[in-house]
């Protein structure tokens, strides 16, 4: 991405205050469904359709106030998930990678924090009572992680849309290095 670069979290942190931070983060969870009887869901990963109409994670902004990165990030899932939000935590071990864009100067750091199938759920089940939901969030979307026989359904065609900042490449590196994705086509 033209005028994004990667970052270490230590030079991010490092960088000077007019640098505003952001976090968020890829929630996912085994998944031992079946699509339409046959097609392995092996796990499900959510991605929220923002209020631009963009794809992109659950979090936001981080404030001074918050603390650190990570009472930050799980300030904004409380807002923008509600209710299921409050049955996990993120940490610093669930740190992924920091992108810096000059125009604004934002830091856009990225989390990963593998859940269970029953607390993704009630994560799902609730965000609509959450406080940002309908202004900020426009809902929620369970990426798909397999590829149909025609090549073109499932992951394919979702990465089509559109998504917010470095999100598409946070997403594809995440489920690469997790190792999320299905070996063979559906």
């Amino acid at each position: 991405m033209a005028g994004v670069r990667r970052l270490t979290l230590e030079e991010a942190l490092a960088l000077e205050p007019k640098w505003q931070h952001a976090c968020h983060a890829m929630l996912y969870a085994p998944d031992p469904g079946l699509l339409f009887h046959h097609i392995p869901m092996r796990y499900a990963v959510l991605m929220q359709m923002r209020f631009d109409g963009r794809l992109g994670f659950p979090g936001g902004f981080v404030k001074l106030q918050d603390g650190t990165l990570e009472n930050g990030l799980n300030r904004e899932l409380n807002e923008e998930l509600g209710e299921g939000a409050q049955a996990f935590r993120i940490e610093r071990a669930d740190y992924r990678s920091s992108h810096a864009a000059t125009n604004p100067h934002v830091v856009a750091h990225f989390y990963a924090k593998r859940l269970t199938l029953e607390q993704l759920t009630a994560v799902e089940k609730g965000a609509p009572y959450a406080r940002d939901h309908g202004l900020e969030v426009l809902g929620l979307v369970r990426v798909p992680l397999y590829t149909l026989r025609d090549g073109v359904g499932g992951l394919p065609a979702f990465l089509e849309n559109t998504f917010i900042g470095a999100s598409r490449e946070q997403l594809i590196e995440a489920l690469q290095d997790l190792e999320l994705l299905e070996s063979s086509s559906a």
